[in-house]
């Protein structure tokens, strides 16, 4: 078993391939029911199949979500769902509620069982409790900081493997457990539906004055009193690895294909860094820099050092420093030319960053755009189009073209 498990998220079968190609050990994707991302592509039958197999064939696994608070309608259609996971080989599945945990021991009982962070495990007993009912991995909940990890690692068996967020958007709420979405959208935040109310603009009312709405200034734009902050670990690999964490997990199903290779390919070169020189490890301010470029808000590190601002007052918007222009498709050696998918607008003389799978980013401008019936272009315009590109040196499939906002 490897020392360090990295794990990234895959909304769909395209963003499970990327995470493989840019260096996850293992990822975590959705069927199209029992899943807490609605919002995310996820998976029929057949995709997941496919995204299985690739990932087999790359020496990757595939965590199969069904982290819903499940209602007396889910557990009638649940087996269903996971025999057909367990006939695709589906590594494990990710569990929150305990009658669904009872019907993959009696369904299913060769299936791996990862306790969901939405079970709000916190304790060591908990922990013991669920290894002796049959769960392989715990989640561990958000809140817990390095020295009480360090402590349920110490009380349990180490064939129970301890997984946490490492990296991604954080929940106000405890371990996500919230009803806040559900009452004020009709939407469940349990089921798979948050309408996100936590980052919402709101104004104090006073109780003897219903209709009087004091607005909350933290500046000109009022102020956002649950917006988190997003996790941020790439700097402490050492501290996570030290506490007994196996699995590091990257938060992100809803996120683009960009943000998965981004993040995973930053935290895969800081994972490998650390385990090829443990005692002489230092922290490269560029693995930092490199998740600064994707979407974001402003980072910190959650709970892990004890950390209380947590807090976004001002603003609700992501930090935005570079676009995704396109996906390297093929790469033809004979006219050094790849074939790429646009994703957004770009056009000759623009200077630009390729971002490779597992190796280092280089600089480019770009000076030709050729189109499938060879006509030169001044522009990429047309979403998905596949297009030309000269390149500097030889790239490879799944590679991103990117270009700073600035």
């Amino acid at each position: 078993m490897k020392e360090i498990e990295l794990l990234s998220p895959a909304g769909s079968v395209n963003k499970l391939i990327t995470a493989i190609e840019f260096g996850a050990d293992a990822v975590y994707i959705g069927g199209k029911a029992f899943s807490l991302r609605v919002a995310s592509e996820n998976a029929e039958y057949e995709e997941l199949i496919e995204g299985i197999k690739f990932a087999h064939a790359k020496n990757a696994k595939v965590y199969i979500t069904c982290n819903i608070v499940a209602r007396n309608e889910d557990m009638r259609l649940f087996p269903d769902f996971l025999k057909q996971i367990v006939e695709a080989k589906a590594d494990a599945v990710i569990i929150t509620d305990l009658g669904m945990f009872s019907a993959v021991r009696e369904i299913a009982p060769n299936m791996e069982i990862h306790l969901s962070t939405q079970a709000n495990i916190t304790n060591y007993e908990a922990c013991n409790f669920f290894h002796k009912l049959g769960a392989k991995r715990i989640v561990l909940a958000r809140e817990l900081n390095l020295k009480e990890i360090k402590e349920i690692r110490d009380n349990t068996p180490k064939t129970l493997e301890l997984e946490a967020f490492v990296h991604g958007a954080m929940c106000i709420s405890y371990s996500g457990r919230c009803l806040l979405s559900n009452y004020m959208a009709g939407r469940s935040a349990n089921s798979g539906h948050c309408a996100h109310p936590c980052r919402w603009k709101y104004s104090l009312v006073e109780e003897k004055r219903p209709n009087e709405y004091y607005p909350i200034y933290e500046d000109e734009q009022g102020s956002f009193i649950m917006n988190s902050k997003d996790l941020c670990m790439i700097s402490h690999i050492k501290e996570l690895y030290e506490v007994g964490i196996y699995s590091f997990k990257i938060e992100g199903r809803v996120k683009s294909e960009y943000y998965v290779a981004t993040v995973t390919n930053a935290y895969r070169n800081a994972i490998d860094e650390f385990l090829f020189d443990k005692q002489n490890y230092k922290v490269n301010p560029t693995w930092f820099q490199e998740i600064c470029k994707v979407s974001h808000r402003d980072y910190y590190t959650g709970f892990y050092f004890n950390e209380e601002k947590g807090q976004i007052y001002n603003t609700s918007s992501y930090i935005r420093e570079c676009d995704m222009l396109g996906i390297v498709e093929d790469y033809d050696f004979d006219t050094n030319m790849a074939l790429v998918r646009q994703k957004n607008r770009f056009k000759v003389t623009d200077k630009i960053e390729v971002l490779q799978p597992k190796e280092d980013c280089f600089n480019m401008t770009i000076y030709d755009i050729i189109d499938e019936e060879y006509h030169n272009l001044r522009e990429a315009l047309i979403p998905e189009m596949l297009v030309w590109i000269t390149m500097p040196k030889p790239v490879k499939k799944h590679s991103i073209l990117r270009k700073n906002k600035t």
